[in-house]
């Protein structure tokens, strides 16, 4: 009777199976095996990876977005999939966290986690501990909706949740939009020569003209800027509040959610901003994946898949603030970059950009940050 019984089950579970290729179309039966052929996982449908985390009903993950998001964005999660009962996800931030987070990987001693962050500075060193689900094949095949463009195309196991871009901040109280340079270039007229604006000593804002302009034109753009003496810093926060405060008139540019933070804080309402072409814009923010070894990996899918959804772009725009994807069609980035000339680090950009930022600062000359 057992053995009867066995037979009976086996003989379901391949019916099942064969129902389930049967339904695929031939696009998804061929990406599965190109998938498979390379050593990555693919589901056939969504409703696939829905039925095994039903099994797993919880998850763990470590983001890059501020607190204020992980309510919402939680709430929402289980809402859309209440039988995931089970939702913990911590703030990853900073480059001594990271660093820490992968010797706690390659340690072992990670475990428990489902996603993580991939920081921007070790990506080479997290890639072989993430699991090499086909993200790229899957969106492409409908089986998972996210915009291709979110995906690094080579790896294919990695989304990035956010973008940015970098505005020119200023008080408006100290000087005018008209006299607020409308180029980059107009950084290096004569009136802004000897501490007359503020600059990020990290030199992430002027790397991300590369795309557009080039590593040449970029760095001699620096070393003029440099020459220009302007007053040197280190955080947007901190650029942003000198601003505010009416310590100085202006940045050379700072990241649109940090400026965000502090204007939303500026009770005079005099910190405002110039977007400036070509526009620095991060189509890739916030990398994330799946850690091999992960207990609730499917669980796990589903939430990046839902991280670039519709709604919780949403809620990232309201409490982060300001850094859904540009491919989000109708976020704050999309909107103020639509029609714009952009210096894009997207995918193609992503693992030269620190080497970009190496050699713009250098290009600083190794200025010291002032007071």
């Amino acid at each position: 009777m057992l053995t009867i019984r066995l037979v009976f089950s086996c003989f379901l579970v391949a019916l099942t199976t064969s129902s389930l290729f049967a339904a695929s179309p031939p696009s998804i039966l061929q990406a599965k095996r190109e998938a498979d052929a390379k050593g990555y996982i693919f589901f056939s449908g969504h409703d696939e990876i829905v039925a095994l985390a039903k099994k797993e009903g919880k998850l763990r993950g470590r983001i890059g977005l501020r607190e204020p998001n992980f309510k919402p964005l939680v709430n929402a999660f289980k809402q859309k999939y209440p039988f995931i009962t089970d939702v913990q996800i911590e703030e990853l931030q900073g480059p001594n966290a990271f660093q820490k987070f992968v010797l706690e990987i390659k340690a072992g001693q990670a475990k428990g986690w489902d996603t993580t962050l991939v920081g921007l500075d070790f990506v080479k060193e997290f890639v072989p501990h993430l699991m090499k689900h086909d993200i790229l094949g899957m969106a492409k095949e409908g089986v998972l909706k996210i915009h291709p463009g979110m995906i690094h195309p080579v790896e294919r196991n990695i989304i990035s949740v956010t973008s940015g871009l970098r505005v020119v901040p200023y008080n408006k109280k100290l000087i005018s939009e008209e006299k607020v340079p409308s180029k980059w270039e107009d950084f290096l007229k004569p009136e802004f020569k000897g501490k007359k604006f503020l600059a990020d000593i990290r030199a992430t804002g002027v790397a991300g003209l590369v795309p557009a302009w080039g590593l040449e034109r970029t760095m001699d753009f620096a070393r003029r800027l440099a020459a220009q003496q302007p007053v040197w810093g280190r955080g947007s926060d901190k650029l942003n509040t000198g601003i505010a405060a009416g310590e100085y008139s202006l940045s050379l540019g700072t990241n649109f959610n940090g400026f965000k933070r502090i204007a939303d804080k500026d009770p005079t309402g005099n910190l405002t901003y110039k977007i400036v072409e070509p526009v620095p814009t991060d189509t890739v923010d916030d990398p994330s994946g799946t850690l091999i070894g992960a207990d609730h990996p499917h669980a796990a899918l589903l939430w990046l898949e839902f991280l670039v959804s519709p709604e919780a772009q949403e809620i990232i725009d309201k409490y982060e603030p300001l850094r859904a994807s540009v491919f989000t069609s109708g976020s704050v980035t999309e909107r103020l970059t639509r029609g714009k000339q952009l210096s894009v680090i997207d995918w193609n950009q992503f693992s030269n950009y620190q080497d970009y930022v190496a050699k713009v600062f250098a290009a600083f000359g190794f200025p010291k940050a002032e007071q």
